[in-house]
């Protein structure tokens, strides 16, 4: 057991082993966080001390930092403010340049534009008159188209009078002759300047069928190639007429003559139907009907052999390229004929040739089995030959007396002389 006087009040208190120590280890406890809480005061004390000795100098250097800068800006301030200075300065040069520049530019603009409206006013004004005088041609022109008109009306007009007259005095055959003469006089008008290297005549060759046209146009370029040929056919018939034809009952015909004669075109000048509009508007097309074929009145035969002229010369280039080719297919032809000629020829002369080589070499073998022949007759007689000069070499005067005693005395009679 322990003994405890309290300090306060002198009371002593008897505690035993455990309490003892539970109230040692309260005292200790209390001490020890005092102590602690002493402890982490003067140490959280020489904490804020050193704190606000460490900010006292890092202020120091930042205030030194701060002089420092600000010493710098001030020194790049006045650096700037004399490279701006500068900077501003070349750039008033600039600009006092440009806008020199600008204005002489804008003065040059300014002649030009001048220039360019004096240059557009005298064109305008030329213009102006350019229009006047055209407008005066033309009126000019006008007026000598509407004479010309006037006048070719009036033309027809009294032709178409003076053929109603004509008609009306004369027989059938003598009004369809008559415009055949007419053509061939309107023709004649024109042919020396026209068509001064054309062809123009009657057709009087009678087809394979007993028929022929009236006449017969063609014209060639100065190497000879055709490039118009034109099959007439002239129809007319008297007012007083029973019978009236068409001018589609000739169409066939008239086309089929166009073939036979080797003709492009063909051209029915009429004066059939006088009161069908659609043939008295001008030249008709009926190559619908039958190709290349056309109807006119008799005052446009010779319009109709300009036009028909003008669109052949503008085909002429491709007609002489087709001359050419046809010429050099000609050419490759007679050549051909000309190849198999030569060897039809050789190949005769071969045949001959070879049939006579093949009797030579029959005579030749002939001749060889005939040479044999005489080889082996020859050589027969070789061996006959030999034989009798074997014979001889074994005759001897001893051999030819041995039986003749004449003989023997005669040779025996030659040696003792």
């Amino acid at each position: 057991m322990n003994n405890i006087k309290c300090p306060h009040c002198g009371t002593v208190f008897t505690i035993n082993e455990t309490e003892y120590s539970q109230l040692l280890a309260q005292v200790r406890s209390s001490e020890f966080d005092k102590e602690l809480h002493d402890r982490l005061a003067r140490e959280t004390q020489l904490l804020e001390e050193k704190s606000k000795n460490n900010l006292q100098q890092e202020l120091g250097k930042k205030d030194a930092e701060i002089a420092d800068l600000k010493a710098e800006i001030e020194n790049l301030s006045s650096v700037n403010a004399l490279e701006m200075a500068k900077a501003l300065s070349e750039k008033e040069k600039e600009v006092t340049n440009l806008q020199n520049r600008l204005d002489k530019l804008s003065l040059e603009k300014d002649n030009e534009l001048q220039t360019a409206l004096s240059k557009v006013e005298k064109e305008r004004d030329e213009a102006k008159n350019q229009l006047t005088l055209q407008e005066k041609e033309s009126e000019l022109e006008l007026s000598s188209v509407r004479s010309d008109y006037e006048s070719q009306l009036k033309a027809a007009n009294e032709q178409v009078e003076f053929y109603k007259d004509f008609k009306a005095q004369q027989s059938t055959k003598a009004i369809g002759e008559s415009l055949e003469i007419y053509a061939e006089t309107e023709f004649n008008k024109v042919r020396s300047y026209a068509f001064p290297n054309a062809y123009f005549a009657k057709d009087n060759e009678v087809s394979g069928r007993g028929s022929k046209g009236d006449f017969i146009f063609r014209e060639a370029d100065e190497n000879g190639v055709e490039f118009l040929s034109i099959m007439f056919e002239m129809k007319n018939e008297a007012d007083t007429t029973k019978t009236k034809h068409k001018n589609a009952d000739f169409f066939k015909e008239l086309d089929k003559d166009r073939r036979e004669k080797n003709c492009e075109y063909a051209v029915l000048v009429t004066m059939l139907e006088a009161e069908n509009d659609y043939y008295n508007t001008g030249i008709v097309d009926v190559s619908h009907e039958y190709e290349k074929m056309y109807v006119v009145r008799p005052q446009f035969f010779i319009q109709l052999i300009g036009l028909l002229r003008n669109a052949a010369l503008n085909s002429l280039q491709y007609k002489q390229e087709l001359a050419l080719v046809r010429e050099q297919n000609i050419d490759i032809t007679h050549f051909e004929d000309d190849l198999e000629t030569f060897k039809n020829a050789f190949a005769k002369n071969y045949t001959s040739a070879s049939n006579n080589f093949k009797k030579a070499i029959d005579e030749i073998d002939k001749s060889i089995r005939r040479m044999e022949e005489v080889k082996r007759f020859l050589t027969t007689s070789e061996n006959q030959l030999r034989l009798a000069n074997n014979k001889l070499d074994d005759v001897s005067v001893k051999k030819l007396t041995r039986k003749n005693p004449t003989m023997k005395a005669k040779f025996e009679a030659l040696k003792e002389e």
